[in-house]
């Protein structure tokens, strides 16, 4: 081989190879660019948020342990954060993406994330965080992987398929915050998409000509996981699939008891993972459906999504009516009974090699208790508020983590009530002071009139108990204290309650939200301090963004525009790469 080929071929060698390998847990780096990009997926054009161009956002595949980079360019015309749901963001709540543990990134800036995927598996997502940002797009998947030597506790599948269903508005998300700034509801969503599309024009008196459809290609008799995302702004939605089982294998990185379901009720910013059997005919393709429930009867047949799921040997287009929605459409006593169905897998292994309910939750002893009663938005000094025990969580300029570490005075106060006072509401920075490595119990008490999900940072939960009415003492008689499913996202049904138990043995400061879009921006969230009395370092990150009382820490533009080194070549390659082809025009010029 002529010794200039030879080089040339080394050089292109050498700009493929992956970075030196690291000590420790693998790298898996990401470059990204939010912006907005132009899309109608109700057949309205509107601006959408996409990351690198992509509505949704591209997925973040990894295996457990692996340590994550991704570097985001900023090219909203406002500030951003970028949160990791369900990711536990262990020892350190730094990349969190919250507004009560980051300065937001500003327009123009770019920020790089860096965080290990610690001891977790199982199917979350990503989404902006900053004031309603999701209701524009901005979200995307996150698969945690198992490790080789760990098993999964089913057959593994033909393949992976993840949808993203969620209710949408045709008014872009400065519209929506105007309204409710100017205290006025939000009112019906204008229709629910799949994977960023719009409905199937299953029927013509319901659904416009011309909307694109999602449509999943599969091959027949072959087994798919399915990894299903409400990312919507605040509509439960029923999922189901034409002629189709649904077996439920796990939910927010908790692999569950193995039951097959002809539809389940996924609310607001839940995960599930169905492995679904393409063991029917291929006569016709079949209909993938996520409908809304607990809405008026006279807007259900527009907050209807329907995908296409088709054979590679289809015949021909889905028909006859849609698969059948739960009879009553405002009965809850249906979904609550079905959420209490759901059930820990206690044999199988997770992202380690013991069993999950070698972990016995039921034997430990509470030492917190915590009622957080919610009730119906409300005007507190003139404006439309939300609350939880009588409190509106209003967002400091200062995050409450750069506060405590440098001593900010008046920023927060650690005196979050643990029930409700019965008294005026009131607008506060009010939080909880947690007991680092204590066992807490918290009750959701819902006394407003929708269905709200509640989402923790930092931890996965056990799913205890829920009824109607009021809970008291003797409500924990009804405890599940065997195999409560542990998760981070829980839904609290109208006039009822909600009871999780959680081991705070992760320090930080972290977000426990409602991830209902409406009711978050109007206040009803609180944060959990968690402080470790041994360890009480704060190792502040090099590229930390400061705001608020401690602007003048920030170097000006320190980071506009710098990108990190999260780039599909390392940087190493492509010094060598350029040096061996300096080398070889060298010799070619002789």
């Amino acid at each position: 081989m002529p010794p200039l080929l030879l080089l040339l071929l080394l050089a292109a060698a050498l700009a493929l190879a992956p970075a030196p390998a690291r000590s420790g847990d693998p790298y898996a780096y990401y470059d990204w660019e939010v912006s907005y990009v132009s899309a109608q997926p109700l057949g309205v054009k509107q601006k959408v948020i996409g990351i690198n161009g992509q509505f949704p956002g591209p997925p973040l595949n990894v295996t457990t342990n692996w340590n994550v980079v991704v570097n985001v360019r900023n090219a909203l015309d406002e500030p951003l954060l970028l949160t990791w749901n369900g990711v536990q963001q262990r020892k350190t709540a730094w990349q969190d993406g919250v507004l009560g543990t980051n300065c937001a990134i500003p327009a123009g800036w770019n920020w790089t994330y860096t965080f290990q995927v610690k001891d977790q598996v199982g199917s979350f997502f990503y989404f902006p965080s900053t004031p309603l940002h999701r209701a524009a797009g901005g979200y995307g998947a996150i698969t945690i992987n198992n490790r080789d030597v760990i098993p999964i506790p089913f057959g593994f599948p033909d393949g992976d398929i993840t949808l993203f269903i969620g209710d949408w508005y045709n008014r872009g998300h400065r519209e929506l915050r105007r309204a409710l700034d100017g205290g006025t509801l939000l009112g019906a969503p204008d229709g629910v998409l799949v994977n960023g599309f719009g409905p199937y024009q299953y029927n013509q008196s319901v659904v416009p000509p011309g909307i694109v459809y999602e449509r999943i290609n599969v091959e027949p008799g072959k087994t798919y996981r399915f990894r299903v995302h409400n990312v919507g702004v605040s509509t439960s939605l029923n999922f189901r699939i034409q002629n189709h089982n649904l077996l439920l294998v796990e939910t927010e990185g908790s692999y569950t008891s193995q039951q097959n379901y002809t539809n389940l009720d996924i609310h607001v910013s839940q995960s599930y993972s169905f492995l679904v059997t393409m063991d029917q005919n291929a006569s016709t393709d079949y209909y993938v459906v996520a409908s809304a429930r607990f809405v008026d009867a006279a807007v259900v047949d527009k907050l209807t999504g329907v995908a296409i799921l088709h054979y590679s040997n289809s015949q021909g287009p889905a028909s006859g009516p849609l698969p059948d929605p739960p009879n009553d459409q405002y009965d809850t006593a249906f979904s609550i009974n079905q959420a209490r169905s759901i059930r820990w897998n206690v044999t199988a292994s997770g992202a380690r090699p013991n069993p999950q309910g070698s972990f016995h939750y039921g034997d430990i002893t509470v030492t917190d208790v915590y009622l957080l009663q919610s009730r119906a938005p409300e005007l507190i000094d003139g404006k439309l508020r939300s609350t939880l025990n009588e409190i509106s969580y209003i967002a400091p300029s200062t995050p409450l983590v750069l506060a405590q570490i440098f001593n900010v005075p008046g920023v927060f106060k650690l005196d979050f009530p643990n029930h409700p006072m019965n008294r005026l509401p009131k607008v506060d920075t009010s939080i909880i002071n947690g007991t680092y490595k204590g066992f807490m119990e918290i009750i959701f008490q819902n006394n407003a009139t929708n269905v709200q999900s509640y989402h923790l940072d930092g931890y996965a939960f056990f799913v205890v108990g829920m009824d109607y009415g009021l809970w008291t003492e003797n409500s924990r008689g009804t405890y599940n204290k065997w195999d409560g499913v542990a998760r981070s996202t829980i839904q609290v049904f109208p006039g009822a309650w909600t009871a999780i138990l959680v081991f705070l043995d992760n320090a930080g400061i972290w977000n426990l939200r409602v991830q209902n879009l409406d009711t978050w921006y109007l206040g009803q969230e609180v944060y959990i301090n968690v402080v470790n009395p041994e360890d009480n370092s704060s190792t502040i990150p090099d590229n930390a963004i400061f705001c608020g009382a401690l602007s003048s820490l920030q170097k000006e533009q320190s980071h506009r525009f710098q990108y990190s080194e999260a780039t599909p070549v390392p940087l190493w390659g492509k010094t060598v790469s350029l040096l061996v082809l300096l080398a070889c025009f060298a010799l070619w010029s002789r």
